[in-house]
């Protein structure tokens, strides 16, 4: 009779075990979930820094000459999305994206002075519309 109940009680055991497992496996896919929502696409990347640009610098230098100033997509790697903004002054400020977390390191870079300056950093969900 005890190894009947001791048996029964390790069958317990093993089925609560296995329950809290899958309790715990369900939380981290939604954790996992949550995290690809915030993933950043070269669309999202290029859309919050240019509304940054457009809501930093004054653009109505160009409106004769929209050449004079732009927004592209630069270089990627594995981590980061590079943004390039053209200002009518011939400098260049490369936005460095991280895919994951949105944040934005700015450098400025002008090439005829041989300059290369780190000016901030932007988190680019303030610069992408709410869904």
């Amino acid at each position: 009779m005890k190894y009947i109940a001791f048996t029964f009680f390790f069958v317990v055991l093993l089925l609560c075990s296995c329950n809290n497992n899958k309790v715990n496996d369900t939380q981290s896919t939604d954790v996992q979930t949550e995290d690809t929502l915030r993933t950043i696409t070269t669309d999202m990347a290029y859309e919050g820094v240019n509304k940054y640009c457009h809501s930093v610098y004054d653009w109505s230098v160009a409106k004769d000459n929209p050449d004079i100033m732009f927004v592209q997509m630069g270089e990627e790697t594995d981590s980061a999305y590079q943004v390039v903004f053209r200002s009518y002054t011939g400098a260049f400020v490369h936005f460095y994206v991280d895919k994951t977390s949105g944040t934005t390191r700015m450098v400025e870079k002008v090439p005829s002075l041989n300059v290369e300056e780190e000016v901030g950093v932007i988190d680019l969900f303030d610069y992408l519309e709410k869904k």
